[in-house]
């Protein structure tokens, strides 16, 4: 092998970019020479592999019994490690070698590579400079070398070609090993399975299907078991296999994932006939006669495996059920009624089927005896979309013991399989009734009292005696007193648990009694018609229930609408009432009407979401109950003001009424051209000549002398003095708002800019009137008013949002639901003791001004006809005055 030191002889010395570059050359050469004595001695190698790769994917190896198979891998080892032994001879190729490769395939004459490093044979100056000479001549030609790819002559060591045999054979064994009979080249080092054979005269039908709730389709087994892949099912899928035919009672097996083999047993429906034979006494058929009989085998699937049968081979990919989930969708809240209100969140992978609320006590005493159950609250889970759905559930517990206390609530979901999903907890105090009458509240805690605990009896009897202590100062009414008298009684004699409960249902009608009458009566059989239409759209039941369940609820909604239309009509206007949540009778009744018409027509889901709707809004529907306390005190001086402000209102109208009067007849003194009044006079500018400029009256004629008012025998200059004596009442109504705004500003209420518009009017109003100049004053004031009605909104807005700030939201919570205007929750005009701001004023429409038109058209057309009578035309020119 060269040296460094001889490789910078000749050209090379004084050219190392030549050098670097045959260097380069010569390395490829050397790994083209080296692969080609590789790839002569590869082919046996190559040989063998595909040997036993073909002897896999034929299914050889699974197909021998095992000694026979551990035969042949031994074969094919041996013949591996024979053919390696031609590699000993391998070596790396010299360089020498590379450079005659390099100048043979490239066609170089004179050795251009190695006559560089050469010396020439007679070392004279004249040989040496010739030989450099050489030297760089043939080192111009070293540029272009190429050493090109192996050439190794595998036809020189093959020469009948049998290398083309195991390449076809790969080829044809992989095409094999993609159908249901090809191999693998794991089976040579795992045992041959057992053997099967077919039998040709058994039939098979076998089919999976999925359970119910998961929606999927039945799956149907193929017949020669040519699934490749494993058949995804879900979690408790039931598997049939029906066996008919054949001589013998085939066995069905499931082999699970980890090699257990379970025989799938015969179903006992299935042998009737070898039953009846038997009990029978006759002698039974032999065993090929009974296998004749057709055999259901079933099994429900939980886990991975396969279904062996008859030679036949299915798997089985099982996809678990997973557990619902739930958790809350915002916080628990009361409604108006005190009802419990808990939005949701499911979720399941094939739907939830059930969801309810647990409800426990915080603290609980291990040796309490409480008379009733933990209460039920069943959450309304939409039936269609119940894989990811969302819900609020409204259920009223106040009659329940626990109404009041610290409770502990966790929601709990359940899907079809039985799996159960629950979400973190949440305490809050359950949500109560909310009693005004102190003594009804005294006999809702008696019954509370021995209902969480038996035992504590004679406590609530002790309750129950200091209520009538002095019954002539604390029980107004004397049937009150029978009352409690009757339930001291009960609860003396009460022993056994319906005994008690018959009792503690008493004390709780009583207080109900004592504090709404006949309404809370009506509002429970409300609830209950409400629960069993409920519970039957739940069921599916029949069509006949539902209309029977219908019309119960219509009867108990009218009832319960009736007592609290009585209630509100006697009770005062809350100023905390939202003027948009009106509920008016005709929407209930369309709510049922739409409810029934979708149970009838199949939309159960609907019909249960609309109805669970209407439990909301009639949970969140507020009887009116009259305000106390500091309250009431404030509520009451706010309706002062408002009541002053109401009379202002009124004032200012028939001031601008009694204004526009006398502008009218003065306008009439000028038409008529009165002498006492000045040409340079003001109004003059003001007057609408007629034609040929004639005054108005001469071209319509005289005027009459019947039906004058006492005004109309004024002259211009005495209805002028009365235009300015108006004054002094445009001023005092100025001076009142003044006041008024005074009073609201120490109420802690910020005047709205509309009264502030509404005294610059007025006093603008005032100096018009100080001139004797109408129209402009009717104008100012006409502004004014519009001005007031926008004050008095800001006003009664500020009210109401001062006592939600005040109230938090009413009474433990409540939020008022009607109409501020007068209405009471159905809609309905009730008795108001405050101002009327004309806000209920319609704006007219466009066919409202089309027949407005249609009739001012009609009054200047009678009017052109010259109507005889003084009285008829003075009163249609005042109405188009007032268009």
């Amino acid at each position: 092998m060269t040296s460094p030191s001889r490789q910078k002889k000749g050209a090379f010395a004084f050219r190392p970019s030549l050098a670097r570059l045959v260097t380069t050359k010569r390395l490829l050469a050397r790994i083209v020479l080296f692969f080609e004595q590789l790839l002569p001695p590869l082919m046996p190698v190559m040989s063998v592999i595909a040997f036993y790769l073909c002897a896999s994917w034929f299914g050889l190896f699974r197909s021998v019994p095992d000694w026979l198979r551990i035969l042949l891998l031994i074969a094919f080892a041996a013949a591996f490690l024979v053919s390696l032994l031609p590699f000993r001879t391998l070596r790396w190729p010299r360089v020498a070698e590379a450079d005659r490769m390099l100048e043979e395939r490239n066609g170089l004459p004179h050795q251009p590579v190695t006559v560089q490093e050469d010396e020439p044979a007679f070392d004279t100056p004249f040989g040496r400079a010739l030989w450099r000479e050489h030297q760089t001549r043939m080192a111009e030609k070293i540029a272009a070398l190429d050493a090109g790819l192996p050439r190794p002559d595998i036809a020189a060591h093959d020469r009948f070609a049998l290398r083309a045999v195991p390449a076809l054979l790969l080829v044809t064994a992989f095409g094999y090993s993609l159908s249901i009979n090809g191999g693998s080249i794991r089976d040579a080092l795992q045992a041959a399975p057992e053997q099967v054979v077919s039998d040709p005269t058994v039939r098979i039908d076998a089919w999976v299907t999925p359970p119910s709730y998961t929606g999927r389709a039945p799956i149907y087994l193929t017949a020669d078991g040519s699934e490749q892949a494993p058949i995804g099912i879900p979690q408790f899928s039931g598997l049939t296999v029906r066996v008919s035919g054949g001589k013998t009672a085939e066995k069905v097996v499931f082999r699970k994932a980890n090699g257990e083999a379970q025989d799938i047993a015969v179903q006992a429906d299935t042998k009737p006939q070898q039953t009846a034979a038997s009990a029978s006494g006759q002698p039974t058929a032999a065993p090929a006669s009974q296998a004749l009989v057709a055999q259901t085998h079933m099994m429900k699937l939980q886990e991975n495996g396969a279904l062996e049968v008859n030679g036949r081979r299915w798997s089985f990919d099982v996809l678990p059920d997973k557990a619902p989930e739930i958790a809350f969708n915002g916080l628990p809240k009361r409604s108006v009624n005190g009802a419990l209100e808990i939005g949701f969140t499911v979720k399941d992978d094939y739907g939830v089927q059930e969801a309810h609320a647990e409800i426990v006590p915080a603290e609980t005493d291990p040796t309490a005896t409480p008379l009733y159950p933990l209460p039920e609250y069943r959450l309304d889970i939409p039936r269609r979309n119940a894989r990811d759905a969302k819900g609020v559930t409204s259920r009223n517990l106040t009659e329940h013991p626990l109404a009041g206390k610290r409770v502990r609530i966790t929601l709990v979901a359940k899907d079809a399989a039985g799996q159960t999903g629950r979400s973190p907890p949440h305490e809050m105090v359950l949500p109560s009734r909310p009693f005004n009458e102190p003594l009804a509240a005294a006999v809702a805690e008696e019954r509370q009292v021995f209902a969480l605990d038996t035992r504590k009896m004679p406590q609530a009897i002790a309750l129950n005696e200091a209520l009538t202590i002095r019954p002539e100062e604390t029980i107004p009414k004397l049937t009150n007193y029978l009352l409690l008298e009757s339930a001291l009684a009960r609860m003396k004699l009460a022993k056994s648990e319906d005994a008690l409960k018959d009792t503690a249902q008493y004390l709780w009608e009583i207080a109900l009694g004592m504090e709404d009458g006949d309404l809370s009566l009506a509002e429970r059989k409300l609830r209950e018609a409400q629960q069993n239409l409920a519970d039957a759209l739940n069921r599916n039941a029949s069509d006949e229930e539902i209309k029977k369940l219908m019309d119960e609820l219509r009867k108990a909604m009218q009832d319960y609408m009736t007592e609290l239309a009585e209630r509100m009509q006697n009770a005062p206007m809350q100023p905390n009432q939202n003027a948009q949540n009106t509920l008016r009778q005709q929407d209930l009744e369309r709510m049922m009407d739409q409810i029934e018409n979708l149970a009838r027509s199949g939309n159960r889901d609907a019909a249960q979401q609309m109805l669970s709707e209407l439990q909301r809004m009639m949970n969140n529907l507020q009887a009116g109950r009259p305000q106390r306390g500091q309250q009431g005190q404030e509520n009451s001086e706010a309706r002062k003001q408002m009541d002053k402000l109401g009379e202002i209102l009124r004032d200012q109208q028939k001031l601008m009424e009694q204004t526009f009067r006398l502008d009218q007849q003065l306008r009439d003194r000028m038409q008529r051209g009165e002498t006492d009044m000045g040409e340079n006079d003001p109004l003059l500018d003001e007057m609408n000549p007629g034609e040929n400029g004639e005054p108005q009256d001469q071209q319509q004629g005289q005027q009459g002398k019947e039906g004058q008012q006492p005004s109309d025998q004024m002259t211009a200059e005495q209805l002028r003095e009365a235009l300015k004596q108006l004054r002094a009442q445009q001023d005092a109504l100025g001076k009142q708002l003044g006041e008024l705004q005074k009073s609201l500003g120490e109420m802690g209420m910020k005047p709205g800019p509309g009264f502030g518009q509404a005294q610059r009017e007025m006093e603008g109003a005032g100096r018009e009137l100080g001139q004797g100049r109408g129209q402009p004053a009717v104008e100012g004031q006409g502004r004014a008013l519009e001005a007031l009605r926008q004050g008095a909104r800001d006003m009664m807005n500020q009210m109401m949002q001062a006592q939600q700030g005040q109230q938090g939201q009413g009474p433990n919570g409540q939020v008022g639901q009607g109409d501020q205007n007068g209405r009471d929750p159905l809609g309905r005009p009730r008795r108001t003791q405050g101002p009327e701001f004309g806000d209920n004023v319609k704006v007219p429409d466009e066919i409202d001004v089309q027949r407005a038109r249609e009739i001012l058209d009609a009054i200047r057309e009678k009017l052109g006809n010259n109507p005889p009578q003084e009285m008829e035309r003075r009163y249609l020119e005042r109405l188009l005055d007032i268009q």
